[in-house]
């Protein structure tokens, strides 16, 4: 540790020393997260120099290729790596111990594949509670900016990405049910949690750690890490509890469209208690415009664009399946039948390019005229609503719950799920 926090070479010499008579392959991460933190140039070059000639591998300060061949191969750690990545990371935040201290044993993801972000806990801040104001005081809104609607129990609301991306997470109490709205930017995911399970209320935050480049949470109480992607806790004590959080579905739309839908919704307010420049498209621009990675992952499928986006399905509560549809395919496609678990749905997609799934159960659909009218092969005409269809004869179609991602996130989280495109 003396080679990130010490400024004193002796310290410096003596450790480096130590390293190259004592190498073990378990010192490879440890030195690679080393290398990432000090700023000492000259012990950072001697290092890097002993990790190099152990390795044979000649990656300079290239993180992204040294996770890659670290993550090529089965984790290797040593007896007090939790206590070696608490102290490290302790150093940016004294909550990041907690993590990770004494917590070797209660993870259910590789160690080495948590990296930190780059910001402290809550470094990008949660919206709890957030100022909601009606459709019509939302003059900042353009037609054609992208907002994330959500219901439950009719309550309407819109999550502007132009202001989230900034904050990447909400929590509130919507429809009566308390809920956290988690946007993981660099995955392309917007999730919705309801944020009790059995009696317990979860009060999750923003880790400022990530697991293949997907955003990791926080529970306050214990400090347990949440992968996003799955619900559940995969670091700390609430590891192995049966915890999964249940997820609602969210669409993906403009504001235009979802107003139109809906013109009670309410919509997140400019006054959120910060100052950020929300702009459309000003957060992640440059993230957004190119296919690069910023965080790698072990394993990259080129059956699609790195960040195209996918419909993405599960039914936790059923099967293991999970199912990736590409949206390009969707638009061109926009009443697509599908089956996950033995359970036929369907898939309505409307012209802002907004995408609904419904369970059909024996149900034959035809035609979706694209707005909020679909047609039964009896002829029936069905009336979509966010969270049912309903036909003119009463019988109801629920809702399967989905959201968007980037292929390549949902594949690391995801490696056995099935693409369409």
């Amino acid at each position: 540790m003396s080679l990130v926090v010490s400024s004193v070479n002796q310290r410096h010499d003596l450790a480096i020393e130590y390293i190259s008579n004592n190498w073990r392959e378990e010192f490879e991460v440890m030195a690679v997260e080393v290398l990432y933190f000090s700023d000492h140039q000259s012990a950072k070059f001697k290092l890097l120099e002993i990790l190099q000639d152990k390795t044979d591998k000649k990656y300079g300060i290239d993180f992204n290729k040294w996770y890659e061949y670290l993550w090529s191969k089965p984790q290797v750690l040593t007896l007090y790596y939790h206590e070696f990545k608490a102290r490290l990371h302790g150093f940016i935040d004294k909550r990041f111990v907690k993590y990770f201290k004494n917590r070797q044993k209660i993870s259910n993801i590789r160690l080495d594949e948590v990296r930190w972000g780059g910001v402290i806990q809550d470094g990008i801040p949660p919206l709890r509670n957030p100022q909601m104001i009606s459709a019509d005081d939302a003059t900042y809104l353009d037609g054609d900016n992208i907002v994330f609607g959500i219901e439950i129990n009719g309550d309407f609301r819109a999550y502007p990405k132009r202001i989230l991306a900034w904050h990447e997470m909400f929590t509130d109490t919507v429809g009566g049910i308390p809920v956290a709205g988690v946007y993981c930017t660099l995955c392309g995911t917007v999730i919705l949690y309801k944020t009790e399970q059995d009696g317990k209320k979860y009060e999750l935050g923003t880790s400022g750690f990530l697991y293949r480049s997907n955003k990791l949470m926080y529970d306050k109480e214990t400090q347990s890490l949440w992968n996003t992607l799955w619900g559940k806790p995969v670091i700390g004590p609430l590891v192995d509890k049966g915890i999964e959080l249940d997820y609602l579905s969210v669409v993906t739309t403009t504001w235009k469209d979802w107003k139109a839908r809906h013109p009670e919704t309410t919509v997140l307010s400019l006054k959120t208690g910060y100052n950020r420049n929300y702009g459309e498209g000003v957060a992640y621009n440059d993230y957004f415009s190119t296919d690069n990675l910023m965080f790698n992952v072990p394993e990259i499928d080129k059956s699609l664009k790195n960040k195209q986006s996918v419909l993405a399905l599960r039914l936790p509560d059923v099967t293991d399946e999970s199912i990736a549809i590409s949206t390009k395919f969707l638009r061109k496609n926009n009443l697509y039948k599908g089956e996950i678990a033995d359970k036929n749905f369907v898939v309505l997609t409307d012209k802002s390019g907004a995408n609904r799934v419904y369970f059909s159960e024996n149900v034959e659909f035809i035609n979706y005229n694209q707005k909020s009218e679909v047609v039964d092969t009896s002829g029936i005409v069905w009336k979509l609503h966010e969270n049912y269809l309903k036909s003119s004869t009463g019988k109801t179609l629920k809702r399967l719950n989905s959201f968007n991602a980037f292929w390549f996130g949902w594949k690391a989280a995801h490696p056995n799920t099935k693409l369409i495109k």
